[in-house]
């Protein structure tokens, strides 16, 4: 019988670009790994060996080179919409999957062109373009926070597997991912300030939470999110708890108020949610 093909696409992964902006003597680095796939009539490549409808990954790769030289870099959100309207105008492409992470780098105040990494957690932009339709989600991942006090956990189901004890005061710990999902009807969006500010909700939301679960942590952040940036219309948030257990120290003849813990790195709880408006 005749087998289906389908989900037909191809790109070149991780292109790893720097683009150093010298319009002036303060330089500006932008710090990207970009991920490109096309979608489209590329059945007789699979079928037949015929490439006369692929686009190779190496074009794709040497198409990101370029577009950073002559478009520039402004944001990862602005540099794959320039990508995506590019391979949309090809032949034989009906869609378009772009990504890119972006990595940040502080000036050192010595002079104009030095810089340090910065920052824990990774910036993301995604850019999926299917005919008329360009989807645009953007966030962050492994955005590491935790607060010493301030996290409970009670009142849930107890069975005669359940060993963990209840607490009204622990370590609240976890590595934040969130994705958000612009409305399709936002224009002209600055995707640093959104990103900055939706960065800034999600913090402030993880502090001022009197947080009872985890899952009650998420929720306001994500809430904080769609409070501070109109233009996004949902956001995805995932959170692996990292857990933090008191260390029993009286074989040592001493007590242990809630200051020494072992922080485990698996297994561990993982816990998710989407907000959406």
């Amino acid at each position: 019988m005749p087998y289906q093909l389908a989900d037909l696409q191809h790109g070149k992964a991780e292109v790893r670009i720097v683009k150093v902006d010298r319009a002036d003597p303060t330089h500006v680095l932008h710090d990207l790994n970009v991920t490109t796939q096309l979608r489209g009539d590329f059945a007789s490549a699979y079928l037949e060996g015929d490439n006369s409808h692929v686009h190779a990954t190496d074009t794709q790769k040497n198409t990101v080179y370029a577009f950073a030289r002559e478009h520039g870099v402004d944001s990862p959100e602005t540099f794959l919409l320039a990508l995506a309207e590019h391979w949309g105008r090809q032949p034989y492409v009906s869609g378009i999957e772009l990504s890119a992470e972006s990595y940040a780098w502080e000036r050192l105040p010595q002079n104009g062109h030095s810089f340090a990494r910065s920052g824990q957690e990774t910036r993301v932009a995604y850019v999926d373009a299917d005919g008329p339709i360009t989807t645009i989600r953007a966030g962050l991942t492994d955005l590491v926070v935790l607060k010493s006090t301030d996290s409970e956990f009670h009142g849930f189901p107890r069975d005669h597997y359940t060993t963990l004890p209840e607490t009204d005061d622990r370590i609240l710990a976890t590595s934040v991912s969130a994705i958000w999902t612009y409305a399709a009807d936002a224009v002209d969006v600055d995707f640093d300030a959104s990103y900055a500010t939706a960065r800034a909700g999600l913090l402030a939301a993880f502090a001022d939470t009197h947080s009872l679960a985890l899952q009650q942590t998420i929720n306001a952040m994500g809430a904080a999110v769609l409070d501070a940036v109109p233009h996004v219309a949902s956001i995805h948030i995932t959170c692996p708890n990292k857990h933090h257990f008191l260390v029993d120290l009286a074989p040592f003849g001493l007590d242990n108020p809630g200051e020494v813990f072992f922080a485990a790195d698996r297994p561990y709880g993982l816990i998710s949610a989407t907000v959406s408006r």
